[in-house]
């Protein structure tokens, strides 16, 4: 009884400094002068008189008194600690911070690297507790568990979800150490626990890493019967083929006249005026946000990238920018360790562990190091404009609960490069400028893009995060979300990109894509009655009209294009066994296709910046044939190699400014 009473005492918040005995004890007990049976007397931190952190740093010289001042006015604003204001706005170094809070605290300042935390101390609690609190049990010494944090001031808090009876040591006690080396310990010691996670986050009725089993059962089939159709009767396989390639067609064509008419509906798509940051009702203090930037061999573009965040606008004290590279990524590794980051910018290492090298396992193992309450996700080659983030944080705090998730306008600052930069620049406006957009508004499931998204961290970690094995993760994403009973909103605010302009890396980049849009179909058309039940009837249509239509126009595009012939006046195959009405239809519905794509292209590039490129618009219809090959290819991956991720290379061609 009295051992349990004892240990509730020593767990009370700590509302002062060590001070007097107790603080001399612990230094003392740290350094081996005190014997292990003896606790610091007393057990708890005592009350005292502590100065504020500024006015150490004033003392020391660090700041002076209006640097002081100008940092306080900002925290007015800003939810973040005075220390990380200062060191943002480059007032004060992270070691200058640290040892103003050992004076402060009177907490001594240790080195995780030279002395590392005991292993056997992290495994009282789950990864997902240290990462939490920041925090990881460094020694236990006698009765006595020290405990490493970066912020004494919320220890409190940590003892309080750590008084439970099943730990041995009755005082707890905090000591200091960087918070860089808190969470590499953190991540050194759960290595193996946190890749097992970021690949299995997902559940696994949501997930394609279990569905692979089916395969081979499922390839033969699908051969024999496609193989007795064309030696047996090929006059109805073409049929059948050009009846299915007709469906998909004018399932496409219904979303993008749907969405267009949405989008027109709206407002004028001829130079709609941008909301101004914190249009709505500003937040009382502005939110902390964490980016996640994955990197993969990305050396040609790494320090573009750096300058280009540099611009961003938003308070720095509130940027969590998490570059996150693969451990096995050496080269990418010791390039950004010859630059110079801002406080604001950190890398983190993803562990291998069963070979799986995705971005959607990358940015799962990186959300638990997040600290920001919106997760935001760029590329590496984007150039997001410098007010976005504020555009971001405005919208959350105006949108209702059920939007958890933000789309971004994605653009490209080469469109000039060749011709294959202005009808990729064509192609991505006429998507994120009018046919998404119209398709949030009429409330249909938004298949994301790959960058400029931003999330409420709650819903995203409820949602699982990212299907790991899904090379299309974002589509995938929006799916769940919907299913959920979220939604997503589109904003504007832009990201530019690099335009894929070269023909085998477009064909490779765009292989993925239709992979991962085959994989997600497939995984979500498991249970067809339970997707019509999460979604209803009018976003199931839209989920149909959507994947169906966009594999469709691909994998059935030769059989599309033998209607040209009857649109030129040549006779079509089928009219044999087809009545001549239907082919005739079918004819039609392929000149419409394209007259309505060419009324979207060119609504989309007739704003400022973009009109040079109105003359391009009918060449559209030869730039979709590479998609054909990207298509076969997506497709032969979908049954051999469904996991591989094709990586586009970035860095190929320069920016054009005047463009933005």
């Amino acid at each position: 009884m009295a051992r349990h009473s004892q240990h509730l005492i020593a767990q009370r918040p700590i509302a002062g400094p060590i001070t007097g005995r107790s603080a001399g004890d612990l230094s003392d007990l740290i350094s081996g002068q005190v014997p292990a049976s003896h606790t610091p007397a007393p057990v708890i931190a005592l009350r005292g008189k502590r100065f504020p952190l500024g006015r150490h740093l004033v003392k020391s010289g660090v700041i002076s008194n209006q640097q002081l001042l100008q940092a306080l006015q900002l925290q007015a604003r800003q939810h973040a600690p005075l220390g990380e204001i200062l060191v943002a706005e480059g007032f004060a170094e992270n070691k200058d911070i640290l040892a103003a809070l050992s004076r402060q605290h009177a907490l001594p300042l240790i080195d995780l690297k030279a002395e590392p935390p005991d292993p056997v101390l992290a495994g009282l609690r789950r990864s997902e507790f240290w990462l939490q609190h920041r925090v990881i049990p460094w020694k236990r010494i006698g009765q006595t568990l020290l405990i490493a944090t970066s912020r004494p001031d919320l220890f409190s808090e940590v003892v309080a979800e750590l008084d439970r009876d099943d730990l041995d040591d009755p005082v707890l006690l905090p000591v200091l150490a960087s918070e860089p080396s808190i969470t590499a310990a953190i991540a050194r010691h759960f290595a193996e626990p946190l890749a097992i996670k970021a690949e299995t986050r997902v559940a696994e009725r949501f997930s394609c890493r279990t569905w692979t089993s089916r395969r081979p059962f499922l390839t033969a089939v699908s051969a024999l019967i496609l193989l007795s159709a064309v030696i047996f009767a090929p006059l109805e396989a073409l049929a059948v083929l050009c009846i299915v390639a007709g469906i998909t067609l004018f399932l496409f064509m219904t979303l993008k006249l749907t969405g267009f008419i949405a989008h027109l509906s709206s407002h004028s798509y001829l130079n709609a005026p941008r909301a101004p940051p914190y249009a709505g009702k500003a937040p009382v203090k502005l939110p902390k946000v964490s980016i996640l930037v994955p990197l993969y061999r990305e050396t040609e573009i790494a320090g573009a990238l750096i300058h280009r965040l540099r611009k961003l606008s938003y308070p720095k004290a509130l940027l969590d920018v998490v570059l996150v590279l693969e451990e096995h990524d050496t080269l990418t590794q010791r390039t950004l360790q010859t630059t110079d980051l801002p406080s604001w910018m950190r890398m983190i290492a993803v562990p291998s562990y069963s070979g799986l090298t995705t971005k959607p396992r990358a940015m799962n193992y990186a959300l638990d190091f997040c600290k920001g309450e919106i997760i935001g996700v760029w590329d590496a080659e984007d150039a997001p404009v410098p007010d976005q983030i504020e555009q971001v944080v405005a919208r959350f705090d105006a949108a209702p609960d059920d939007v958890v998730c933000l789309q971004g306008i994605l653009d490209y600052y080469n469109p000039r490069t060749n011709w294959r930069a202005r009808c990729f620049t064509i192609e991505y406006s006429s998507w994120f400028r009018i046919v998404l957009p119209g398709i949030a508004r009429m409330g249909l499931v938004v298949p994301l893009g790959g960058t400029t998204l931003f999330f409420r961290r709650d819903a995203l970690e409820a949602l699982g995060g990212w299907d790991a094995h899904n090379v299309t993760e974002d589509a995938d994403l929006g799916v769940r979300l919907c299913r959920a009973g979220w939604r997503t909103e589109l904003i504007d605010t832009v990201t530019f990109e690099e335009a894929n302009c070269r023909a085998w890396p477009w064909i490779r980049q765009r292989s993925r894509w239709l992979k991962g849009f085959m994989v997600t179909y497939l995984v979500h058309m498991r249970r067809p009655r339970q997707l019509w039940r999460d979604l209803g009837a009018w976003r199931f249509f839209g989920f149909q009209a959507f994947f169906l239509g966009t594999l469709g126009q691909f994998l059935l595009a030769p059989v599309l294009w033998s209607f040209w012939l009857v649109l030129l006046g040549f006779g079509h195959p089928v009219t044999e066994i087809v009545p001549q009405g239907v082919v005739v239809a079918g004819a039609l519905l392929l000149a419409a296709s394209e007259v309505l794509g060419i009324c979207i292209g060119l609504a989309a590039v007739s704003r400022p910046g973009r009109r040079h490129l109105m003359i391009y618009v009918p060449t559209m219809m030869f730039y979709f044939p590479l998609g054909v090959i990207a298509a076969y290819k997506a497709l032969a991956e979908v049954l051999f190699k469904p996991f591989f991720w094709d990586k586009t290379q970035h860095g190929q061609a320069g920016e054009e400014h005047a463009t933005y």
